[in-house]
């Protein structure tokens, strides 16, 4: 089983090349659904603030690698020869996925703040943010996670600052040379 997993600021693309990779037919394990089920077994609305609250709590009591722990058995149930992890958020759940997954691969997603901030403006998500300073609040809480630290460590890195078309095309190429996908 090959195992990928990508990483990237909100709204540098990592849902879209999610989308595609499921699409080419690779099953995608997104990590913010562990998190979404977490906020709706807390009964609380699926919001910016409350996704925060409840990744913060399950960080701080079960470790930073809390939510990848809750992803490696999903992973594992797939059965698939290639399987993509969307949404990584730190070194720590890195850490966990590589020592699980011989021969994992982290693919980061560069993206510039004014492009990311019209996507979340845009795309119309119960946890999206308004203007821009609740992008650089998220962004600065989701890189207190070791965001930052993950994206050092990618073994790829992709630019997602042009068209949707062109970043399909790029998401299409690089999956196929790993192995998913027609």
């Amino acid at each position: 089983m090959q195992v990928i997993g990508i990483v990237g600021l909100p709204a540098s693309g990592k849902g879209e090349f999610s989308r595609i990779a499921a699409e080419l037919g690779v099953p995608v394990i997104v990590m913010g659904d562990v998190i979404r089920n977490a906020v709706k077994e807390a009964g609380l609305p699926p919001t910016d603030e409350n996704m925060g609250l409840i990744a913060n709590r399950l960080r701080q009591a079960e470790g930073m690698d809390a939510i990848a722990l809750r992803c490696v058995p999903l992973v594992l149930a797939t059965k698939a020869p290639l399987v993509l992890i969307d949404g990584i958020r730190g070194d720590a759940e890195v850490r966990i996925f590589r020592r699980e997954f011989p021969g994992f691969r982290l693919i980061g997603i560069d993206s510039d703040f004014p492009t990311r901030l019209v996507r979340v403006k845009t795309r119309g998500r119960s946890d999206d943010l308004r203007n821009g300073d609740e992008l650089k609040i998220r962004d600065e809480r989701e890189l207190g996670w070791g965001l930052g630290r993950a994206l050092e460590q990618a073994d790829i890195r992709i630019r997602n600052d042009g068209t949707l078309e062109e970043f399909a095309r790029d998401v299409r190429a690089l999956l196929r040379r790993l192995g998913g996908g027609s």
